[in-house]
């Protein structure tokens, strides 16, 4: 099928779709064959190294935990709500912005699927252990509390020792999954190539927004 032809809906569904297919078979395969803070060497500068999180992308934590599960649902919930306008607007919005932001909510929703229901179809993964899924005992924590898989890290190299406050540390620590590359590389492309049409879509709304009020006060009147 001719990429011009398929239609932004279907390009967005298509991408939010195999990126989080890709991002739960790469997690469900680690998180069922490492064991917690397991490394796999693929090269000098590119590790897979199992480890687990709380918190928001790249490890970071910030807020109670269930607090940013919800925070999370609702932004996917947001995302879908603006691709579909996106989808529906008479605006020349080109597919590239569109493919960016179906990557940011892909991105966004391949971590909401660990924190709603990973604490439910695994056992915990330990340091001497490897996890079960769907174990007969139940999984390791309540719905909504599961804890996002990372595997992802890359020392590329070591900062010299002279370098003030970095001196001896790795230049890239935190670990991430394919979810946060998805959510990273889409919003630097947004930023760099396509932040006029984030204006353009907001006066846009700004238009409609007044052209609706105006119907309403000659409606009323």
């Amino acid at each position: 099928m001719n990429n011009r032809h398929i239609s932004k809906g279907w390009l967005a569904t298509i991408i939010i779709a195999a990126a989080v297919i890709i991002d739960q078979v790469i997690k469900i395969w680690v998180k069922t064959n490492f064991a917690l803070y397991e490394d796999l060497r693929i090269t000098d500068w590119f590790i897979l190294r199992f480890v687990e999180n709380n918190g928001m992308a790249f490890g970071w934590e910030w807020g109670p935990k269930l607090f940013l599960t919800w925070f999370r649902i609702i932004a996917v919930g947001l995302l879908i709500y603006y691709i579909t306008r996106l989808c529906k607007s008479t605006s020349n919005v080109p597919k590239g912005f569109v493919a960016c932001i179906a990557l940011i909510t892909a991105g966004a929703l391949g971590n909401v699927i660990d924190c709603i229901f990973y604490g439910q179809i695994f056992n915990a993964s330990t340091p001497v252990s490897v996890a079960q899924m769907f174990p007969a005992e139940g999984g390791y924590e309540s719905l909504f509390n599961g804890r996002v898989v990372d595997m992802f890290y890359f020392p590329l190299f070591t900062w010299p020792d002279w370098v003030p406050l970095l001196g001896g540390s790795e230049f890239f620590q935190p670990v991430f999954n394919f979810a946060d590359a998805c959510l990273s590389v889409s919003v630097f492309v947004l930023v760099c190539f396509y932040s006029k049409h984030l204006v353009a879509e907001e006066e846009n709304n700004d238009t409609e927004a007044a052209d609706k009020a105006d119907d309403d006060q000659e409606a009323a009147s």
